[in-house]
């Protein structure tokens, strides 16, 4: 097959429409177009030719025949699987499934892997999928699919071999710190994914998790404050937790819009990369739906992308108290860039600085306060004599409107079972105490 510099140009050349779509764990831009601008670069011809020669050595010499459109499509995929972790070539049925993930309801494992040293790792399980349910942790190692040795697989190839028939099982090895390979089989299922739920913890206190960014999670995030205002009998929260962990990101607009919703004013998020209109910034706007109340953002090791934005976006204006663990460190903004065949190409386009001008590259998000995963439990009761033990004591009167109450309030709390939501609460609570003292004294 001939290759001339008209061919290639026109081809090269070709208007690619942006969309505002990602993959679960990716960023992505606004909807604009690429600039089809004739580049000033000249055409690397000896190159060219060493790959026409391939091309041609490879359909002449290998063991079986192999049509050109799968050289072409294998060629593709190679170009991009070198890139970078994040950037890929989709084929129609990855293309239609990475926007059903965004939409929120799609088949698989409800799973974000990337690569580690060519190894394929956890980013972090979705709420209520196969993979969660089967116990899946961000930073697991999957080493094998089905028997079959992830080393060397790229990221597309092991996403392909992920996917299949709502129903069906697969088993994956996973390699976990401190622990010996195990096997885990997970049934695919279609995955609806709610991205966003929210509870009233205590009385005044409110819970918001967000799992992933989606179109409507910004929207969803402001109902969930009007839920938790009319769950707290209509009165202004004292405090709020937002849980970021293990949410390995989504769409860049539904971050920002999580974002403002905490902020009067001020940066959110600034993006650069070579294309002019790559070049972003995001800004908040004067309405803030969580009325200042006291935050804290809840971060963890599968805290990835567009998660990282809004903790990094929310510490560096000083509007939350960041708890947790270290961030995943995703800062890149893929850009989806769909071709004329129903395929696509899922680029890196830039990366995106938090207001201060960090970069969270392969850094992440370092919280306020450090707060390791662990389990409460309670010690046995004491066996201590205190005054209401003793016989002949004088009673109190408040005593037993206090023991009427803890009666009615014995179902199981999430701060009860989730040692890290339990030190989140305690902050507030110890924040709302001091606000409570400096307003009364003088």
């Amino acid at each position: 097959m001939p290759f001339t510099r008209k061919r290639l140009a026109s081809a090269a050349l070709s208007t690619l429409l942006v969309l505002g779509l990602c993959n679960t764990g990716a960023n992505a831009a606004p909807s604009s177009t690429v600039s089809t601008e004739p580049s000033s670069e000249v055409l690397p011809l000896d190159d060219l030719r060493t790959f026409a020669e391939v091309l041609q050595r490879i359909k002449t010499a290998y063991v079986e025949p192999i049509d050109d459109k799968t050289l072409f499509e294998n060629a593709i995929k190679g170009m991009l699987s070198n890139l970078d972790p994040h950037s890929s070539y989709l084929d129609p049925a990855a293309f239609l499934e990475l926007q059903e993930s965004t939409s929120g309801e799609f088949g698989g494992l409800g799973i974000e892997v990337g690569l580690d040293d060519g190894v394929l790792q956890v980013v972090a399980p979705l709420d209520d999928s196969p993979a969660a349910a089967a116990g899946l942790e961000a930073k697991d190692l999957i080493i094998k699919i089905n028997d079959q040795p992830t080393k060397g697989l790229s990221l597309l190839e092991a996403v392909e071999k992920m996917r299949g028939k709502p129903g069906t099982t697969i088993r994956l090895t996973i390699s976990r710190e401190s622990r010996k390979p195990f096997d885990v089989t997970i049934t695919r299922a279609i995955i609806k994914s709610h991205s966003v739920k929210h509870e009233l913890l205590d009385e005044g206190y409110g819970y918001i998790r967000v799992s992933q960014f989606q179109v409507n999670t910004g929207r969803d995030v402001e109902k969930a404050f009007a839920s938790l205002k009319k769950a707290n009998q209509g009165q202004a929260l004292k405090g709020l937790i937002l849980d970021l962990r293990n949410n390995p990101g989504g769409i860049l607009q539904a971050a920002v819009e999580v974002t403002d919703h905490f902020l009067n004013s001020g940066l959110i998020v600034y993006t650069k990369g070579r294309l002019a209109n790559a070049e972003l910034r995001f800004s908040a706007t004067a309405d803030n739906a969580s009325a200042d109340v006291p935050l804290v953002v809840l971060i963890n090791g599968g805290s990835a992308s567009a998660s990282e934005i809004v903790a990094g976006a929310l510490q560096d204006h000083k509007r939350a108290v960041v708890m947790g663990t270290d961030s995943f460190g995703k800062g890149s903004v893929q850009t989806v860039l769909p071709l004329n065949n129903e395929r696509a190409l899922k680029l890196t386009t830039a990366l995106y600085y938090t207001p201060n001008g960090r970069s969270i590259q392969a850094q992440g998000i370092v919280p306020d306060i450090t707060v390791e995963r662990a389990k409460i439990s309670q010690e046995e009761q004491s066996t201590e004599v205190k005054e209401a033990d003793l016989v002949g004591h004088l009673d109190n009167a408040d005593t037993k409107n206090k023991q009427r109450a803890a009666k009615k309030d014995t179902q199981p709390h999430l701060q009860d079972e989730d040692y890290q939501v339990n030190q989140a609460l305690n902050l507030l609570k110890g924040l709302n105490v001091l606000s409570m003292s400096k307003n009364t004294n003088p």
